[in-house]
Formats: structure tokens, C-alpha cells, sequence
């Protein structure tokens, strides 16, 4: 068994979810220096200049060091290299900002996708979330490199992919069997739980439900997911529109009252143009919700191939899919599918990885 310093300076969300998941399941030590989660682009700029300090003050003696997209690894090697120069490294990317989506409010940059190219580049192994987002990466790295005049050191992209793993991410899918409860099918239930945030493109589940009303179908929804940024009040229009349809609105600040959320929905809903891997969606999967997702991103990959024509629809046809599924109840292939990202299954591909770094191999 080994001990692993795992460094977050955005410790929330997905994040946190991810690295109290490592802790609980790993047979490692997963020792975590950690920040709070806000200022995101000052997290990536300055957290690792804090993180180092805290290391450097404390008496953790770990074998890896795995740090999370969010931070800047170089910096930090750099701060602590009279205690971490004969450690091996890794980066998680659970996000990456080469690739996210730039909305009216968030300009891109580079200097922060910059951060991205340079871990990946420092670390010995280079770990993502979804295959989708490690083909995202590598292909759109060597753009990010041709915008610099000169020096683009293009052989470095190679070397990443040499070194480029896939590790999903993990969900502790048995947490929701204790709120489990038989789905009321005679009217449809929608889910939506994501951000309310440029990303997720909230506004068009907002048209869709407009037009189901105005069509004058019979459904019930539930609004959940943290309102926040600039989208953040796109609901509230529809609010009182909705009226005895609306069962939930507002993010759920307790885990058994989203979980329950979870369990009353037939239908789970996104319009996203930026997930690298889908927890939201898996969870409500997982749950006995028909996933309705846009043929794009990783969502594919969280629906067997069979279920492509049923599950994922092209740009345009939101509505139409939902028109189209109302009263189709989720197969349980779907559930058994997304059960493969349970934490009890994934963790021994973890561990694994670990051990090899630590023996100074990359994982296979």
C-alpha cells in the first residue's frame, strides 16, 4: 500500500465528489491538500503556489503525487522539488481549457490552456475521464501550439499521447439504493440536473418546455442543479407557467433530497455542449430515468450502442425526442450499462495504476 498526496484546489462539485470517492475506496492512503472551490482562474494560476506551501510545512511523505487539472503542476514541482524531485506525478483531467466551450460572458485563455499543456507535460502519466476527452485533448493540443510564433514544439503532443490513459470517473452509485422508490409513469417526469449555466445551454430545455405546453402535453418536471452565472435565472419565467407541473426548483442542498429527485423522474434531460464524461446523466440513469442526451460529446458512450436511436438526439430535435419517448420507460440494459462506472468496479483500475507509477511504470 502506498501513499498518494492527491492536490484539488477546487475542491467542490464533481471535484470533491471524485476525491472523497478515491479516499473511501482506494486500498492506498489518499492523503488531499485541497481549496476551496471558487475563483477558478485564480485557482489555476495561484493554487499551486499555496499548495506548495502547505506541503512543504507539513510532514506528508507520499510515494505519488496526483494532481487534478486545476492545478498548475510545473509550479508546484518547482516550489517543492527538494521533496518531490524523486516522486512520480500524475494529472487527472476531469475538465481541460483547450476544449471547454467559451460562452458571451467567459473568454478563452490561452494562458490558462497553457497550464493544461504544461502539467500534462511535467507529469509522468496523464489520466482522463472519458476517451471522448483524451481524443479532444490530443487533437486540439497541437492548435494551442501552432498559435505561438515560433518554438511550437509540436513532438511534445506525441509524448503526452504516449502517456495518456483513460480512467473514468468514479460514482458511488450504491448511495442512491437507500432512496429508491417505483416510478409514477402515468405522466411523464423530466429531469434536469445540471449547472444552470451558459455550458449546459439551460434556455433551450426552457423553449422545449414551452412547447410542450403549448402543445398541450401532460408532464411533470423537475428543475434541479445549482443556479449559476449568467444563465442562472433562465427558469424563473417559466416558474409560475408551470404551476402544478413544477415538483421541484432550485438546487438540492442535501444528498437524500436529490437522490429522491433522481428517483421520481422517468426522463433525465440534457442539451450540453460541454460534458467530458456525464455524471449527472449517469446518476439519473442509474436511477431508472430514459436518458434524452445530444448525439455528442461522451454521451454515447454512457448508453450501449443499441440504445443510440432511442436515447440521443441531433441539434434541432429536442422536442421531438421527447414527444417521441414520453412513454417509453428506461430499459435495464441502460441501468446495467452505467453500473460499469461504479466506484467498486473502477477502483481496482485505479489502484493498479497507482502501483505501477509507484514502481516507476506507466499503467497500462
Amino acid at each position: 500500500m502506498s501513499t498518494v498526496l492527491l492536490l484539488e484546489p477546487f475542491d467542490t462539485g464533481s471535484h470533491a465528489a471524485w476525491l472523497r470517492g478515491l479516499q473511501r475506496f482506494s486500498r492506498h492512503t489518499i492523503e488531499a491538500l485541497t481549496l476551496p472551490g471558487s475563483f477558478w482562474q485564480w485557482r489555476m494560476q495561484g493554487g499551486a503556489v499555496t499548495l506548495a506551501r502547505q506541503f512543504n510545512q507539513s510532514a506528508c511523505a507520499p510515494d505519488l503525487i496526483v494532481a487534478s487539472d486545476m492545478l498548475d503542476l510545473t509550479t508546484f514541482l518547482a516550489l517543492t522539488r527538494h521533496r518531490t524531485a524523486h516522486l512520480p506525478s500524475a494529472v487527472y483531467f476531469h475538465e481541460n481549457q483547450l476544449t471547454y466551450p467559451a460562452g458571451e460572458r467567459v473568454k478563452r485563455d490561452l494562458k490558462i490552456a497553457f497550464t493544461n499543456y504544461t502539467s500534462a507535460l511535467a507529469a509522468d502519466a496523464v489520466f482522463f475521464n472519458s476517451a471522448f476527452h483524451m481524443r479532444e485533448f490530443l487533437d486540439e493540443l497541437p492548435r494551442l501550439l501552432k498559435h505561438y510564433p515560433d518554438h511550437n514544439e509540436l513532438e511534445t503532443v506525441s509524448q503526452i499521447a504516449a502517456k495518456a490513459r483513460v480512467l473514468p470517473v468514479g460514482i458511488d452509485f450504491a448511495a442512491y439504493d437507500a432512496y429508491a422508490a417505483p416510478k409514477t409513469r402515468s405522466v411523464p417526469t423530466l429531469l434536469w440536473n445540471h449547472r444552470w449555466e451558459y455550458d449546459k445551454r439551460p434556455e433551450l430545455f426552457a423553449r422545449a418546455l414551452e412547447k410542450l405546453m403549448a402543445l398541450g402535453v401532460e408532464f411533470r418536471v423537475i428543475l434541479a442543479g445549482e443556479p449559476i452565472g449568467h444563465t442562472q435565472h433562465v427558469f424563473e419565467p417559466l416558474r409560475e407557467r408551470l404551476g402544478s407541473r413544477l415538483l421541484h426548483y432550485g438546487y438540492a442542498e442535501r444528498f437524500e433530497d436529490y437522490a429522491r429527485l433522481l428517483w421520481q423522474a422517468t426522463h433525465a434531460v440534457s442539451c450540453a455542449v460541454q460534458d467530458f464524461f456525464g455524471v449527472s446523466m449517469a446518476e439519473a440513469i442509474y436511477c431508472g430515468a430514459l436518458p434524452i442526451m445530444p448525439r455528442r460529446l461522451n454521451y454515447p458512450a454512457l448508453v450501449p450502442s443499441a440504445y443510440h436511436e432511442l436515447c440521443l438526439y441531433h441539434e434541432g430535435e429536442l422536442v421531438a425526442a421527447l414527444l417521441r419517448t414520453l412513454y417509453t420507460p428506461a430499459p435495464e440494459a441502460l441501468r446495467a450499462h452505467i453500473a460499469q462506472f461504479d466506484w467498486r468496479t473502477l477502483i481496482a483500475a485505479y489502484d493498479q495504476a497507482f502501483d505501477a507509477l509507484v514502481q516507476g511504470a506507466l499503467p497500462r
